[in-house]
């Protein structure tokens, strides 16, 4: 019988970017968006009956969330624990910038409270599951200062820092390995750090410090039966086409930052863990949608109701919006920014991002779009007489014309 183990990573509570505050609760609308997500999370593992829920690091948007954010966190993460063992893993922004300080999620271990274990440096544990036991290896996102002697390394160059501490964490991934291979039970491997291959989206926008690359040839040997990672939003399976590895996979952000997430679906990782079978699939949350409504008005009497057609075709409710108008140079000031607006509260936008204009000057639609700048004077010639209605054999007279010209 397989154990149902969910995994996510990246909650980032505490991003408020294109959000609102609620006057009676004082929450940023967007905060209550990434606490609706870590909701989902709860009631589909309970709804599925998880055997097992593992957090593969950064609760947080920073390394000091405010009290308020702590709390609504732990309400979620205890829900769970009252029913599903949860393991969480300590990410970068859950790293304080001093070794002294806790972490942002350290409480639940000083608490010793029931079902939750925190992994705070590389280590392991057998946990208990009421579909069986699980061999539970991680490596939390690794520190330089707190890996590294400063006395051995003092002097090194930031190249020779970072080989080091790839070595170092490589080292001790083999080290998981073989104690993994000494398990007769399903094997999990959960790390929060960059892995070669990878794709990455917005979340270096959001990234702490300077990230370390980890070999993927680390995390794949077949000892494991499934590598739960966090750090990159972009959900991705690294090992997708390579037969006998096992999943290696990134299960992504659960809910968009920004425009640059536009099109990634958002969710976690439902598994059937079962040594050597291994199943799994990416759940879709219902993630804010972020849309961007291109207008392309050159050609249009009137633009702005072009613009307002268009948001009308569109289902925006709920969602962030922003507008891009692309425009000729004397149509700017006729576009009336107001009724695109009017237009997007009628359709129930969450936030309006932008409402922006893509204004083309004379001088570039002349020159095919081109900067001027980056052309030579031949083919500044050349585009003249061609923007004038000259064919283009009579263009290229006036060329030869100019180049005499430029020679004497």
């Amino acid at each position: 019988m397989p154990i149902r183990v969910l995994h996510f990573a990246d909650l980032h509570v505490g991003m408020e970017n294109y959000g609102r505050v609620d006057p009676e609760t004082g929450i940023s609308s967007r905060i209550r968006d990434f606490l609706d997500r870590l909701d989902e999370v709860s009631v589909y593992a309970a709804e599925h009956e998880a055997d097992l829920v593992v957090f593969a690091g950064d609760a947080f948007k920073t390394r000091d969330p405010d009290p308020t954010q702590q709390r609504e966190f732990a309400k979620r993460i205890k829900h769970i624990a009252d029913h599903i063992p949860i393991f969480m893993l300590v990410g970068n922004h859950d790293i304080p910038g001093i070794s002294a300080k806790a972490t942002s999620i350290d409480i639940f271990r000083t608490l010793e409270v029931p079902n939750i274990l925190v992994g705070r440096t590389i280590s392991s544990q057998v946990i208990q599951t009421k579909s069986g036991p699980v061999f539970l290896g991680w490596v939390p996102f690794p520190v330089r200062n707190r890996l590294l002697a400063q006395d051995e390394h003092k002097g090194a160059s930031v190249e020779q820092l970072d080989r080091a501490l790839e070595e170092k964490i490589v080292d001790q991934l083999n080290g998981l390995t073989e104690e993994a291979a000494e398990q007769n039970m399903p094997r999990v491997l959960v790390g929060h750090f960059s892995v070669g291959g990878a794709t990455f989206g917005s979340e270096r926008s959001v990234m702490l410090g300077r990230d370390l690359v980890i070999p993927k040839s680390s995390l794949s040997d077949p000892v494991w039966d499934y590598v739960a990672l966090g750090h990159i939003h972009k959900h991705q399976n690294l090992t997708a086409n390579e037969q006998g590895k096992p999943p290696v996979v990134y299960s992504g952000s659960l809910e968009r930052i920004d425009f640059g997430e536009e099109v990634e679906d958002k969710g976690f990782c439902w598994i059937n863990l079962e040594r050597g079978q291994t199943t799994w699939e990416f759940v879709k949350v219902n993630a804010r949608p972020f849309i961007t409504i291109k207008v392309d008005g050159r050609a249009e009497a009137d633009p702005t109701s072009a613009a307002i057609i268009k948001i009308q075709s569109r289902e925006l409710k709920g969602a962030v919006v922003r507008v891009s108008v692309k425009l000729k140079e004397a149509q700017a000031a006729s576009l009336r920014e107001r009724e695109i607006e009017r237009a997007l509260r009628e359709a129930e936008v969450s936030t309006i991002a932008a409402i922006g204009k893509d204004v083309e000057t004379e001088t570039r639609a002349r020159f095919g779009g081109a900067s001027p700048e980056t052309l030579s004077p031949s083919q500044l010639v050349e585009k003249y007489f061609l923007s004038k209605g000259r064919t283009p054999e009579e263009a290229a007279e006036y060329v030869q014309a100019a180049e005499k010209l430029f020679s004497e």
